[in-house]
Protein backbone atom coordinates (compact mmCIF):
# COMPACT_ATOMS: atom_id res chain seq x y z
CA UNK A 1 0.00 0.00 0.00
CA UNK A 2 2.53 2.38 1.09
CA UNK A 3 4.90 1.76 -2.27
CA UNK A 4 1.43 1.78 -4.43
CA UNK A 5 1.06 5.56 -2.46
CA UNK A 6 4.16 6.78 -3.04
CA UNK A 7 4.14 6.01 -6.85
CA UNK A 8 1.05 7.72 -7.38
CA UNK A 9 2.01 10.98 -5.77
CA UNK A 10 4.78 10.48 -7.77
CA UNK A 11 2.74 10.97 -11.10
CA UNK A 12 0.08 13.33 -9.55
CA UNK A 13 -0.58 16.97 -9.47
CA UNK A 14 -0.72 16.47 -5.44
CA UNK A 15 2.94 15.61 -5.11
CA UNK A 16 3.90 19.36 -5.20
CA UNK A 17 1.00 20.14 -2.45
CA UNK A 18 1.83 17.10 -0.04
CA UNK A 19 5.22 18.16 -0.10
CA UNK A 20 4.54 21.26 0.80
CA UNK A 21 2.73 20.47 3.53
CA UNK A 22 5.47 18.43 4.54
CA UNK A 23 8.04 21.12 4.73
CA UNK A 24 5.31 23.31 6.66
CA UNK A 25 5.19 20.96 9.59
CA UNK A 26 9.23 20.36 9.75
CA UNK A 27 10.33 24.38 8.52
CA UNK A 28 10.78 25.41 12.27
CA UNK A 29 13.18 22.73 12.65
CA UNK A 30 14.98 23.31 9.28
CA UNK A 31 14.92 27.32 9.57
CA UNK A 32 14.88 27.69 13.21
CA UNK A 33 12.09 29.65 15.31
CA UNK A 34 12.62 32.98 14.10
CA UNK A 35 12.98 32.73 10.67
CA UNK A 36 9.67 30.30 10.91
CA UNK A 37 7.77 33.06 12.64
CA UNK A 38 8.24 35.39 10.09
CA UNK A 39 7.61 33.62 6.88
CA UNK A 40 4.42 33.05 5.74
CA UNK A 41 3.41 30.44 2.92
CA UNK A 42 5.62 28.37 1.77
CA UNK A 43 4.48 26.66 -2.12
CA UNK A 44 6.16 23.98 -4.57
CA UNK A 45 5.57 24.43 -7.79
CA UNK A 46 7.75 22.12 -10.21
CA UNK A 47 10.99 21.78 -8.49
CA UNK A 48 11.17 25.39 -7.42
CA UNK A 49 10.49 26.17 -3.59
CA UNK A 50 8.76 29.43 -2.70
CA UNK A 51 9.19 31.27 0.59
CA UNK A 52 6.20 34.43 1.48
CA UNK A 53 7.81 37.11 4.05
CA UNK A 54 6.85 40.86 4.18
CA UNK A 55 9.93 41.20 6.39
CA UNK A 56 12.70 43.30 3.78
CA UNK A 57 15.80 42.26 6.52
CA UNK A 58 14.53 38.05 5.99
CA UNK A 59 14.10 38.60 2.59
CA UNK A 60 17.88 39.74 1.90
CA UNK A 61 19.38 36.79 4.71
CA UNK A 62 16.98 34.23 2.68
CA UNK A 63 18.72 35.45 -0.78
CA UNK A 64 22.18 35.08 1.00
CA UNK A 65 21.20 31.31 1.74
CA UNK A 66 19.64 30.09 -0.74
CA UNK A 67 21.60 27.01 -1.60
CA UNK A 68 21.50 25.65 2.20
CA UNK A 69 17.66 26.29 2.60
CA UNK A 70 17.67 23.62 -1.06
CA UNK A 71 19.89 20.95 0.61
CA UNK A 72 17.99 21.37 3.97
CA UNK A 73 14.66 20.93 2.22
CA UNK A 74 15.64 18.29 -0.32
CA UNK A 75 17.19 16.20 3.00
CA UNK A 76 13.79 16.67 5.14
CA UNK A 77 11.93 15.63 1.61
CA UNK A 78 14.38 12.41 1.32
CA UNK A 79 14.99 13.20 -2.50
CA UNK A 80 16.17 15.89 -4.49
CA UNK A 81 13.30 17.93 -5.20
CA UNK A 82 13.81 21.61 -5.00
CA UNK A 83 16.34 22.96 -7.78
CA UNK A 84 15.84 26.53 -6.50
CA UNK A 85 14.13 29.01 -4.27
CA UNK A 86 12.65 32.08 -4.60
CA UNK A 87 12.01 34.28 -2.11
CA UNK A 88 8.40 37.12 -2.37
Amino acid sequence: MGDALKQFLKTSRLKGSMQAFQIEEVWEQIMGKTIARYTDKIQIHGQTLYINTVVAPLKQELSYQKEKIIQRVNEALGEKVILDVVIK
